[in-house]
């Protein structure tokens, strides 16, 4: 019975929710109409209130459009007046250039005509001209005897004589204007120089000659079998000539210092009596001794005379070997130290350092003390043995440039140079053997010959003086200076010689006629 009820009221509750559900939902479906409804009418109102927005928005906007289009327009008609005004000017000053380009259209188109007939008349008269000149040529050919290329070679001719002339007068002017102004200076400088200086000179040769007191000593010297002899020229390293000559031992060397020492040592044999070859060992080792202490001595002597300082020992040596070392027979350290002494007047005179000059004419001729014993000239020898030492640049620069080896760059070096040519250029101070005073002639006269136009030459005056006789129709009178210069320059480069060599030249014309 229970069971029943419940199931009806499980029922009855079903049917209450079917029809409470089948109410709610037809509730919901009238709201959801009405909220549609009012949904579309609020939409309606949106659109006809965006059609109202629109429609007056675009009645602003062609009202805008309108405005800019009637502005454009005013703005447009402005220009379009302003350009049409411009094109208006612009064509009337065409029109005024036009007329002006007319004017000089014609003006230019009379000119050509004026030009044209004027250049054919420059024509005719050209034609005319050229035919004159034609015929004056023709009547010149005729009356001068000259082709026309010969006239052109003859003016050349007169043109180079005369650039010649030109260039020897040049060449006087300048010679003659810079000898008035350097020589008067120079002859005060270098007389003062020379006035202030004295220094002797022994002429010495390659031979030493020792006195004998009888000639039994010469058999002595010469020992049994030569045994003597051969010890002492093995010793000393000279030549013992024992000819003729009463009383005498000729020594021939060409090192001073072995001559020396084998002079000395003869002697000490001939006072002490005993020679033997033990004996001239030890008397050889004795004059050695005393010709090293003299070479010392005498270096240092040098040195303390002309007054030059902080030399290296080995210099002060080198400077003492000098002593019997000669040059065109004039003692080479004496001559040293006498460039030192000029070196150092000069220097004074032109305010330049005084010590570095006489140190750099002291040592000008340091190579003459080894240039016996080592291969190269006086020179190379000297600047190697300069700098060896620890020699400065300028003293070393000095001793190169002082024969012209090199170019010289300091005033010390052309001062050196120029008291080294007055040293050995001043009377007595040099002299030369027969056979190179010959070959130094022969020498001068053959340089002199290979110039063209050169006739014969003679030295003369000991070599001092050149004359050249040149072929008159090869050389004229204005070539002869130039060619002198030429002639010296050419000496000057390639031959070596004591003082100067004057160059005199002649040219002689000669016209021989006979009459019958």
């Amino acid at each position: 019975m229970q069971y029943a009820v419940a199931v009806a009221a499980l029922v009855v509750g079903v049917i209450l929710g079917c029809v409470l559900m089948n109410f709610l939902a037809r509730k919901k479906q009238e709201k959801d109409a009405a909220t549609i409804k009012s949904a579309e009418a609020e939409a309606l109102d949106i659109i006809n209130k965006a059609y109202k927005d629109a429609e007056s928005k675009k009645r602003e906007a062609l009202l805008e459009a309108k405005e800019e289009i009637h502005q454009s327009r005013s703005e447009y008609e402005r220009e379009v007046k302003e350009r049409r005004a411009e094109l208006s000017k612009q064509e009337r000053r065409n029109q005024q250039k036009e007329e002006q380009l007319d004017k000089k259209t014609e003006a230019l188109e009379r000119k050509n005509d004026q030009v044209s007939r004027k250049l054919s008349e420059l024509d005719a008269a050209k034609e005319e001209v050229n035919t004159i000149k034609q015929n004056q040529l023709e009547m010149l050919e005729k009356i001068s005897g000259y082709s026309v290329d010969e006239a052109k070679q003859y003016l050349i001719k007169n043109v180079e004589s005369e650039c010649v002339h030109e260039c020897a007068v040049k060449i006087k002017e300048v010679e003659a204007k810079y000898k008035e102004e350097a020589e008067e200076k120079a002859r005060e400088i270098i007389t003062l120089a020379i006035q202030r200086c004295a220094a002797d000179h022994v002429a010495e040769a390659t031979v030493s000659v020792v006195p004998l007191p009888n000639d039994e000593m010469k058999g002595r010297i010469i020992g049994r079998e030569g045994r003597n002899i051969r010890s002492i020229e093995a010793l000393t390293g000279v030549d013992l000539i024992i000819d003729d000559t009463p009383e005498a031992i000729t020594i021939s060397s060409f090192d001073p210092v072995r001559r020396e020492i084998a002079r000395i040592a003869l002697e000490k044999l001939i006072t002490d009596g005993r020679i033997h070859p033990a004996r001239i060992e030890e008397m050889v080792e004795k004059a050695r001794s005393e010709v090293d202490a003299t070479i010392k001595s005498e270096g240092e002597r040098a040195v303390f005379e002309t007054g030059v300082r902080g030399l290296h020992p080995e210099i002060i040596k080198l400077l003492g070997r000098q002593k019997y070392r000669t040059s065109y027979g004039q003692n080479v350290l004496n001559h040293s130290k006498e460039v030192s002494y000029i070196a150092g007047l000069l220097a004074s005179e032109l305010g330049v350092d005084v010590a570095l000059a006489k140190r750099a004419g002291l040592l000008h001729d340091l190579g003459k003390s080894v240039d016996h014993e080592m291969e190269g000239s006086h020179v190379q020898l000297g600047v190697e043995l300069a700098r060896r030492y620890k020699e400065s640049e300028e003293v070393i620069h000095a001793i190169e440039a002082h024969h012209g080896d090199v170019e010289p760059h300091s005033i010390v070096a052309v001062i050196v140079q120029a008291a080294d040519t007055i040293s050995a250029a001043r009377p007595g101070a040099r002299r030369e053997n027969i056979e190179n005073y010959i070959k130094r002639l022969e020498k001068l006269e053959e340089l002199t010959k290979s110039f063209k136009g050169v006739d014969t030459c003679y030295a003369i005056q000991a070599g001092r003086e050149i004359r050249i006789m040149v072929k008159p129709e090869e050389v004229s009178e204005d070539e002869m200076v130039i060619l002198a210069r030429e002639i010296a320059n050419k000496i000057e480069a390639e031959l070596e010689y004591p003082g100067q060599i004057k160059v005199n030249l002649f040219r002689e014309t000669k016209a021989v006629e006979y009459a019958k």
